[in-house]
C-alpha cells in the first residue's frame, strides 16, 4: 500500500531524494517532451554572470521564475525555458585582474591582451557548478544543458546583425559628449549602470570670488565640485531673476542673486543690529550677460588664448536655480552636460585639465593628482588667493562605479551613442502594451524613464566584450559589418570566416576602403555588456542567420521578471532593442520582483554582517519552505524581509498542516488497506461535510488557477494556506472518527474517497509552488497503487473545476458557523472553561439562521448541549452611559449636568436598542431637546452574572457558563479520556492496540470512572479497567485539582 509517512518537519532530505529522482528519470526533460505540441509559453531567463557567488536575492527570482513555467506546462503550454550566462563586461576583467596582480588597462597591454582575454573566458566560469546546484537545489527547472552564452561567437554575429541593423537607420553615431566616466576603470558608464552605484557622501562645495573686469567688485559662484575650477571658462546666471551688486559686512562688494543675499551672506553680521550687507544695485540676469572677470586659474585664460576662442565672461541660462548656493554658477564645459550645452551655445573654449585616469594634468597646479583628493587643495590655494568666500560641507548622493567602487566623474569623451532620443515615441507606445506588475513600475518608474530617455552610450573602451563592429579608413570613411559573410566578402581574408569574434583576434582582419582603397581597421571599443543580454531574444537562436521559425515562435516573450534594479537594466535593454529592431514589445507580462531585506528592512550586506547565506538558508530550512515564504508573504514586487522565524512559521501553518493530514490519511489508509483505485467517489451518496470540502476545494483550484493566470502570487497562496488549514482543523478534526469506524461501512468510504481526492487534487494545485513535497505526497499517494498514473506530478495535467461540485450556499453557512464557533471559543477562553467541559446553552444573535444539521455541529464542536438562535441577546447584558464631555459639552453646555442625571437613570438595553435602531438617543431635558450620537456617548458594557458574551460584527454569542453537577461530572469524564489517549502515546501503543485502564489514589475519580465506564472504554480501545489498582505505564495526574494515579497497559 503506502508508504509510511514521518511526520518530522525537516523536508531538507526529502527535497534531495526527490531532485535525485527527478534528475535520475529525466523529469523535466520529459515535462518539456510531453507538451511540444501545445501552444508556446515562453519565458525568458535574464541571464546571471557565473563569476559571482548566488546569493538570497536569486532564490527569490529562482522561485518567481520556476513557478509560473511549471503553472503553465500543467496548463498543457509548452514553455521553453532556456538557461543564458552574462559573460561579458567589466565584472569578468575586474575579477582577473585581481588574480593576475594586475592595475588598470596600462598593466592589462603590458600583461598581454591574448593571455588576458584567455584569462577572462575561464573566469567566467568560476562559479558555474555552484549556480547548477543552487539552481537544482531550489527547484528551478531550465534548460541548462544547452545555455545562451553571451561571449559565444553566433552569440555576437547575432548582436553584430542588429547593430547594423541600427547603424542603416542611423542610429549609431560617435559624438562627443559628457559621460558618467570611471577613471578607475577607463570606461564611459549607462544610465542605468550610474543608477545603480549611488552613495550618500559629504563634501565640501566651494562658494568663489570672481574678480569683474574694471570695477572693485567679485562674482560670488558657486560649486559643488573644486576640483573643475581650473578648468572654469564662465559664469552663468538665470536670464528671468533678479541679481543684487552689494556692499557686503566683509568689506567686499559682490553680485549675487537677490533671492539668495540673506542665505549666504547673512552670517558677516557680527554684532546683533549690525547690517550683513546694502544693496547698491539691482537687475535681471540678462543685464550681466556677457560682463567679463578675470580668470580664477591663470592655464584656463591660457587654454582660451590659445583656441582664440573668448572665454571668462557671464552667460545666461534657466538651469541655474534659486534652491542652493548664489545663484550664479561656474561653468567647465568638459565636465557637466549644462556646461557642455552652455559652451556650445556661447562658443566658449573646450578646456579639459583631467586626463583618462581622472587625474589633473601638468598644466594645472596639482598636476597626477585624482580629481576628488584635489578638491581641498584647490581650496586651501584659493583660500590663500583671498578668493575663497565659504567651503561650506554638504551631503548628497554621489555616483560611484557600481563594479569597482570608484567615484565618478563627468567627462566629455568620443563614445559612440545608439539614438534612442529619436525612438521615444515608439519605446512609450511599445511600454504600454505591456502587462507590468505591479502597473505603478511600467507607468511609473519605468515609464519617467521612457519619458526622459537619452542617448545610450554603447561603446566601452576596454577588452573584453563583444566588439562594436565598426571599422574606419583614415580617409574618414566608416562601414559596419553584420555578418562572418560580410566580414569575408569586404576582407578577401579567409580567416574572417572561423576568426574568433573578439580582441584581439578581431582587430587583425582589416577591410579595403570602397571610398579611397586605404586601410580600414575596427574601432577599439567594445559595446556595453546590457546590449548582450538585451539581445537574447535573437541571439540565443543565432537568428537571423538560423531557426527563423523558432525565433518566431518564441517572440516575443510571454513572461519575465526579475528585481527591481533591472528598470534600468535589462527590463530597460531587452525594450531597447527590440524596440529599434522590431518596433514591438519584447515581452507580454512581467513581475518585478523587491530586494530581499533582514527582519529588520536592512538591505543585506556582507560589510553589515546581515547578508544571508543561499545554501545555508536551503540547508536549514529546505527549498520548498523558502519558496512558500516568498510566495506568501507579501506582493513580490515589495521588500521581502528574509529571517529563519518567518520561514519555519510559513512551513508549519501551511507545509506541516498539508503533510501532518496526508500522514494521517496514510495511517488510517494503511491500517485498512484502503486502496483508492478501488472505490469511487459518488457525490450524490456524500453527507454535507464531504460535499463542503469537495466544493471548498474546487473553489480553491478555481481561485488559484485565476489568480495564476493573471500573475496573482500571494493571492494564489494564501487561497491555498486557508484550504489546508481549513481540510485539516475543520474537516479532519470533525470527520476523524468516520476514519475510525470498525469495518469498511459507506461512510467511511465516504470520508476516506473525499480527504483522498482533496489531497490528490490540492497537492497538484500547489505542486507549482512546492514542487517536491507535492511529489512526495503525489508518488506514495498515487503512484504507489496507480502504476499507469503519471510518474511525477510535474507530468500531470492542473486539476480540472468540477463546477457541479461548487456550492457557494453551502460555504457560505459552514462559514457562518465557524465564525458562531470562533466566538464560543473565545467565550469559553473569556470564562476559562476548558473546551472539555460541557456546557448547557449558548444563545446566538446572527443575520441568518442555520438548520438543525449545523446547529449539532456548533453544539458538538463548542461541547455544548443546546444552541439557540435568539433575537435578542440584550438581557444577558447591561449598559451604562456617561456623556463625552469634548463633544457634549460645547453642544449644550448648561445641561450637561442635567444630561448627565439622565443617562445615570436611562434603561440601558432600551437606550442601547434605540440608539442602534436611530443612530440617536434622544430625550428632555429641562424642556429642552437632546440628541446625543455614539460619538457623544461613553458606553460601558457588563455581563450578567453566569453569562459571558462575545461579538463580532452583526453577530453575538452568549455562553450560560452555570455548571450543573451532571455536566462537571461530564468533564471529570472527558478529561480522564484525554488523559489516557496521552498515556497511551507515551506508552508507544499502536492506535489499534486494545488496553487495559487502571487508576488508585482517589476515590472520587475511581467512582466517575466506574460509573462512566463503558464510554471510557470505547474511546480508548480498553477491554478491561481496573480500579484501587495500576499495571503497566503509571503516570499521576492533577484532573481538576483532583490528584490520581492511572495506569494503561497492552492486553
Amino acid at each position: 500500500m503506502y508508504q509510511k509517512v514521518d511526520t518530522n518537519l525537516n523536508f531538507v532530505d526529502r527535497e534531495k531524494k526527490v531532485e535525485e529522482f527527478w534528475k535520475e528519470n529525466h523529469i523535466f526533460e520529459k515535462s518539456m517532451e510531453n507538451r511540444k505540441e501545445g501552444e508556446t509559453y515562453t519565458f525568458y531567463d535574464g541571464p546571471p554572470t557565473a563569476n559571482g557567488k548566488p546569493h538570497i536575492g536569486h532564490v527569490l527570482t529562482r522561485v518567481i521564475k520556476d513557478m509560473i513555467p511549471r503553472y503553465r506546462t500543467m496548463k498543457g503550454y509548452m514553455v521553453p525555458r532556456k538557461a543564458g550566462w552574462d559573460t561579458h563586461g567589466l565584472p569578468v576583467e575586474l575579477e582577473v585582474e585581481k588574480k593576475l596582480g594586475l592595475d588598470g588597462k596600462e598593466q592589462i597591454e603590458e600583461y598581454g591582451m591574448e593571455p588576458f582575454i584567455k584569462q577572462c573566458k575561464e573566469s567566467v566560469w568560476k562559479y558555474k557548478g555552484m549556480w547548477e546546484d543552487f539552481s537544482s537545489t531550489v527547484g528551478f527547472w531550465a534548460d541548462m544543458e544547452h545555455p545562451y552564452v553571451t561571449y559565444y561567437d553566433d552569440y555576437i554575429e547575432s548582436e553584430w546583425w542588429a547593430l547594423k541593423e541600427i547603424w542603416n537607420k542611423k542610429l549609431l553615431y560617435k559624438g562627443f559628449k559628457i559621460v558618467p566616466y570611471c577613471p578607475r576603470c577607463g570606461t564611459p558608464l549607462s544610465a542605468q549602470e550610474v543608477s545603480q552605484g549611488y552613495k550618500t557622501v559629504k563634501e565640501r562645495s566651494a562658494v568663489v570670488r570672481f574678480k569683474v573686469v574694471g570695477e572693485d567688485a567679485h562674482f560670488l559662484a558657486w560649486t559643488t565640485t573644486p576640483w573643475t575650477l581650473p578648468s572654469n571658462v564662465a559664469l552663468c546666471v538665470n536670464p528671468d531673476e533678479t541679481y543684487c551688486k552689494v556692499k557686503a559686512a566683509d568689506g567686499y562688494t559682490y553680485y549675487m542673486a537677490e533671492a539668495l543675499l540673506d542665505k549666504v551672506l547673512g552670517k558677516l553680521a557680527k554684532e546683533e543690529g549690525e547690517k550683513a550687507y546694502e544693496v547698491l544695485e539691482t537687475c535681471k540676469g540678462t543685464d550681466l550677460e556677457y560682463k567679463a572677470y578675470e580668470p580664477l586659474f591663470a592655464c584656463a585664460g591660457e587654454a582660451a588664448a590659445k583656441q582664440k576662442k573668448k572665454a571668462h565672461f557671464v552667460t545666461c541660462d534657466n538651469y541655474v536655480t534659486m534652491s542652493d548656493g548664489t545663484g550664479i554658477v561656474h561653468i567647465a564645459p568638459a565636465f557637466g552636460e549644462d556646461d557642455s550645452r552652455i559652451g556650445r551655445n556661447y562658443e566658449l573654449p573646450f578646456v579639459q585639465f583631467v586626463d583618462g585616469q581622472g587625474n589633473l594634468t601638468k598644466e594645472t597646479p596639482y598636476a597626477g593628482v585624482f580629481v576628488k583628493k584635489a578638491d581641498p587643495m584647490v581650496l586651501t590655494d584659493l583660500d590663500k588667493e583671498g578668493k575663497l568666500f565659504d567651503a561650506p560641507k554638504f551631503e548628497h548622493d554621489y555616483p560611484h562605479c557600481w563594479r569597482c567602487d570608484t567615484p565618478l566623474i563627468y567627462y566629455a569623451r568620443e563614445s559612440w551613442f545608439i539614438k534612442m532620443t529619436a525612438v521615444k515615441d515608439d519605446l512609450i507606445r511599445n511600454n504600454n502594451t505591456i502587462n507590468w506588475i505591479p502597473e505603478s513600475i511600467g507607468k511609473g518608474r519605468f515609464g519617467d524613464w521612457l519619458e526622459n530617455v537619452q542617448d545610450w552610450g554603447i561603446s566601452r573602451n576596454r577588452y573584453w566584450g563583444t566588439p562594436l563592429n565598426i571599422w574606419q579608413c583614415e580617409c574618414g570613411h566608416m562601414h559596419s559589418i553584420g555578418s562572418r559573410q560580410e566580414l569575408f566578402e569586404m576582407s578577401g581574408d579567409e580567416r574572417a570566416k572561423t576568426v574568433e569574434l573578439h580582441r584581439p583576434y578581431i582587430d587583425e582582419i582589416t577591410l579595403k576602403c570602397p571610398e579611397c582603397g586605404g586601410e580600414m581597421h575596427r574601432v577599439p571599443e567594445v559595446i556595453d555588456c546590457w546590449f548582450d543580454s538585451g539581445a537574447m531574444p535573437f541571439a540565443q537562436h543565432h537568428y537571423p542567420f538560423e531557426n527563423k521559425e523558432l525565433f518566431e515562435q518564441q517572440f516575443p516573450a510571454n513572461f519575465i521578471s526579475e528585481a527591481v534594479d533591472q528598470t534600468r537594466g535589462w527590463f530597460y535593454s531587452l525594450l531597447a532593442i527590440s524596440t529599434l529592431i522590431f518596433n514591438k514589445a519584447p515581452y507580454k507580462n512581467v513581475i518585478v520582483l523587491g530586494h530581499v531585506q533582514d527582519e529588520n528592512g536592512q538591505k543585506m550586506s556582507k560589510s553589515k554582517g546581515n547578508a544571508v547565506d543561499p545554501f545555508d538558508a536551503l540547508r536549514d530550512y529546505g527549498a520548498d519552505a523558502i519558496r512558500w515564504y516568498f510566495y506568501v508573504n507579501s506582493a513580490p514586487w515589495l521588500p521581502n524581509r528574509f529571517h529563519g522565524k518567518a520561514v519555519v512559521e510559513g512551513q508549519r501553518k501551511f507545509m506541516g498542516t498539508l503533510w501532518n493530514t496526508y500522514a494521517f490519511f496514510v495511517l488510517y489508509a494503511n491500517i485498512d488497506k484502503f486502496d483508492a483505485t478501488k472505490y469511487t467517489l459518488d457525490y450524490d451518496k456524500l453527507p454535507v461535510m464531504d460535499k463542503w470540502l469537495l466544493s471548498k476545494l474546487n473553489s480553491v483550484v478555481k481561485s488559484v488557477d485565476e489568480n495564476l493566470e493573471n500573475y496573482r502570487i500571494p493571492e494564489s497562496a494564501r487561497a491555498l494556506q486557508d484550504f489546508v488549514d481549513e481540510m485539516s482543523n475543520w474537516y479532519v478534526r470533525r470527520s476523524r472518527e468516520r476514519f475510525w469506524a470498525k469495518g469498511m461501512p459507506q461512510d467511511k468510504i465516504n470520508a476516506y474517497m473525499t480527504l483522498y481526492t482533496a489531497l490528490v487534487t490540492i497537492s497538484k494545485a500547489a505542486a507549482p509552488m512546492i514542487p517536491f513535497m507535492t511529489e512526495d505526497i503525489y508518488r506514495n499517494l498515487v503512484c504507489s497503487i496507480d502504476k499507469d498514473a503519471p510518474e511525477s506530478i510535474h507530468l500531470c495535467d492542473f486539476p480540472e473545476v468540477k463546477e457541479e461540485w461548487i456550492d457557494k450556499e453551502l460555504e457560505k453557512n459552514m462559514e457562518d458557523l465557524l465564525d458562531v464557533v470562533v466566538l464560543g471559543r473565545a467565550c469559553r477562553n473569556t470564562a476559562n472553561i476548558k473546551n472539555r467541559q460541557p456546557i448547557g446553552t449558548m444563545f446566538v444573535k446572527a443575520p441568518f439562521e442555520l438548520d438543525d444539521f449545523y446547529l449539532d455541529i456548533i453544539a458538538d464542536e463548542l461541547n455544548v448541549k443546546e444552541v439557540k438562535f435568539a433575537d435578542n441577546v440584550g438581557s444577558f447584558i447591561s449598559y451604562n452611559f456617561k456623556p463625552q464631555l469634548k463633544t457634549v459639552g460645547p453642544k449644550y453646555g448648561k445641561l450637561l449636568n442635567g444630561i448627565r442625571q439622565y443617562l445615570s437613570e436611562v434603561d440601558g438595553t432600551k437606550a442601547m436598542e434605540e440608539l442602534k435602531a436611530n443612530g440617536t438617543l434622544n430625550f428632555q431635558v429641562n424642556g429642552s431637546d437632546v440628541s446625543l450620537s455614539e460619538e457623544d456617548l461613553l458606553i460601558e458594557t457588563a455581563q450578567k452574572e453566569g453569562y459571558v458574551t462575545e461579538n463580532s460584527g452583526k453577530i453575538s454569542v452568549v455562553l450560560d457558563t452555570n455548571l450543573t453537577p451532571e455536566l462537571l461530572e461530564e468533564g471529570f469524564v472527558r478529561e480522564i479520556i484525554s488523559k489516557i489517549q496521552t498515556m497511551r502515546k507515551e506508552a508507544g501503543f499502536e492506535v489499534t492496540d486494545k488496553i487495559c485502564v487502571s487508576a488508585k489514589n482517589n476515590e472520587k475519580v475511581m467512582e466517575i470512572m466506574k460509573a462512566n465506564a463503558e464510554e471510557i472504554k470505547v474511546e480508548v480501545l480498553a477491554d478491561e479497567m481496573l480500579l484501587g489498582e495500576t499495571k503497566g505505564f503509571e503516570k499521576e495526574w492533577n484532573i481538576n485539582k483532583e490528584k490520581v494515579t492511572m495506569g494503561v497497559s497492552k492486553q
